[in-house]
């Protein structure tokens, strides 16, 4: 590994640790060199996946992409930089296998990961990736989100199982 300070080829790792649930390889490395350190990150390339967009094109699956698309969700909000990336992870996990898939599956994906995180972070995600034109979107997203959290008894039951 060359040093992104120096360019010398001449390190040394001083700590590795796991994260992203096992899927990454964090190290800590040191150049022998400049004595500057650094991160390195080591992950399982996903292969061949091509996201199909809406107008039929078929482009590489982009991690960093989505990366940047759920963190602008999650701007100003309670979640760490640690889940986000714990969020891209199971993403990508969940894509493992397939060769072909359309942005509709990505972009729901991300939205099921997202609600379960962070509720505006999920609205503010659907309010792009469903393509909001107005308020009136917002509102109908808001009330199928409400509609499914009704409570009874101080229980929560989800609205299908209301008046049975």
């Amino acid at each position: 590994m060359k040093c992104p300070f120096c360019r010398c080829d001449n390190d040394r790792v001083i700590e590795t640790r796991t994260s992203d649930d096992g899927f990454v390889i964090r190290r800590r490395r040191a150049c022998q060199s400049c004595k500057k350190r650094y991160t390195t990150y080591e992950r399982i390339e996903i292969v061949n996946i091509r996201v199909v967009k809406r107008d039929g094109t078929r482009v590489p699956f982009d991690r960093e992409k989505l990366r940047q698309g759920i963190e602008r969700a999650c701007w100003k909000r309670p979640v760490r930089e640690a889940q986000i990336s714990e969020l891209v992870a199971s993403l990508e996990t969940r894509l493992e296998g397939e060769t072909e898939v359309s942005t509709q599956r990505v972009g729901e994906l991300a939205m099921e990961l997202l609600r379960k995180l962070d509720e505006i972070a999920y609205i503010r995600f659907a309010s792009v990736y469903q393509d909001f034109a107005n308020v009136q979107d917002f509102a109908t997203a808001l009330q199928s989100m409400t509609s499914e959290k009704v409570v009874d008894d101080g229980g929560t039951e989800s609205a299908a199982n209301v008046g049975e």
